[in-house]
């Protein structure tokens, strides 16, 4: 018989209070003094409502870092769960935005938690890094490597996102963003999309006697990069024909700051033209035939979608592609607690998990499209 493995609980950290449209300025500064007048444009399209800054607002200063903000969402799931996490065997973090090039994210996050000799692996990516993670932690428990496993995702995107960090420049897209929304997706759309916290899922080879679980029946994740270009980026800016440059090749360390090389960036063109062609007609399908899934297979769609802006088209295209997941049984919390980024499918997962509307033998269709370099991922559960 194959090992199955479950995720026997999940648990999240948002730090801080939600922080409402009208106040996100004033905790992540404004542009050159002023404030930004694509704003509300962006947010209208992206649809959030609430969001969470790892930041104090009456100071300014940091309140957590990303591997504070992930070992507090370890403790809660140890928790929740009555795990005790000195017998903890795999810990197994992914991340787009940890706080150090060296160590690793996941050594880091183990350093907070301060527990006894375990196993640490860590995942770079963006939004399929958690993915990556839970992967890891799935084979593991499944081979009888080890009898459980952690896996997590956490951001901190808010260290990109400050007003001293963004160029004027980007108040000359305005003009554009009333009549074509997707030019918002650029710098400023990611400085009001892209916010802090972290969710942690605990693996084991058993399900809870007692409560629901889900059993991971495949996880795959696909990448495009081989024929697929730059979309989303940090560390470099595109030059004119479209290659990187990269930040250790600029003679003046000062123009690093100065040219925004560290700054979050999205190139709109490029998302617009390609991510839902590439996340459902080549990635998705792809996948749903190798594993033989049918739309009716599914009891809940759980995509992480970086703006309401794509809802309606997400749908559109999986309709267009015959595989047709009803709007009533999608699932997504995206307005009330924004993107973040790896760790937003399991804020959606602990969610769902918890809302009392699960019941055994629902089938759970998780979709995490990565724009980076267009990677993705898809999660099939099963409630037991």
């Amino acid at each position: 018989m194959t090992a199955k493995a479950y995720i026997t609980d999940i648990a999240s950290f948002l730090p801080n209070a939600p922080v409402g449209n009208d106040e996100i300025e004033n905790v992540l500064g404004m542009v050159a003094g002023k404030p930004s007048r694509s704003r509300k444009i962006v947010l209208r399209n992206n649809g959030i409502q609430t969001r969470h800054y790892a930041i104090d607002r009456a100071t300014g200063r940091y309140t957590h870092t990303n591997a504070q903000m992930a070992a507090e969402a370890v403790r809660a799931l140890a928790k929740k769960a009555g795990f005790d996490l000195n017998l903890l065997e795999c810990l197994c973090a992914g991340t787009s935005s940890p706080d150090l090039m060296q160590p690793s994210h996941g050594h880091m996050v183990h350093g907070e938690l301060a527990t006894p000799p375990c196993e640490v692996h860590s995942s770079a990516a963006v939004c399929t890094s958690s993915m990556s993670a839970l992967r890891y932690a799935m084979l593991n428990v499944r081979s009888g490597e080890h009898r459980h496993a952690i896996s997590l995702g956490s951001e901190l995107s808010s260290r990109y996102m400050r007003g001293r960090n963004f160029e004027p420049e980007i108040e000359g897209l305005v003009a554009e963003l009333e009549r074509r929304p997707e030019l918002a997706f650029e710098k400023d759309f990611l400085r009001w999309m892209l916010s802090d916290g972290a969710g942690a899922a605990l693996v084991q080879s058993q399900p809870n006697p007692d409560r629901p679980s889900l059993r991971i029946d495949w996880i795959d994740i696909v990448s495009l990069a081989g024929d697929m270009p730059v979309c989303m980026y940090c560390g470099g800016n595109k030059r004119p024909d479209g290659s990187m440059q990269y930040w250790h090749e600029v003679e003046n360390p000062l123009d690093i700051v100065r040219q925004g090389f560290y700054a979050y960036k999205q190139d709109a063109r490029i998302l617009n033209e390609h991510i839902l062609p590439a996340w459902i007609d080549r990635a998705f399908m792809s996948i749903a035939r190798r594993r033989d899934l049918k739309a009716e297979d599914v009891t809940w769609f759980l995509p992480h979608y970086s703006s309401e802006y794509f809802r309606d088209r997400l749908y559109d295209r999986m309709v267009m592609n015959g595989f047709v997941v009803p709007r009533e049984r999608w699932f997504t919390n995206l307005t009330r607690v924004g993107n973040v980024g790896s760790a937003s499918i399991y804020l959606i997962m602990e969610e769902l998990l918890y809302s009392g509307r699960l019941k055994a033998g629902d089938r759970l269709l998780c979709a995490i499209p990565e724009s980076a370099r267009f990677s993705f991922c898809y999660m099939l559960l099963t409630v037991e």
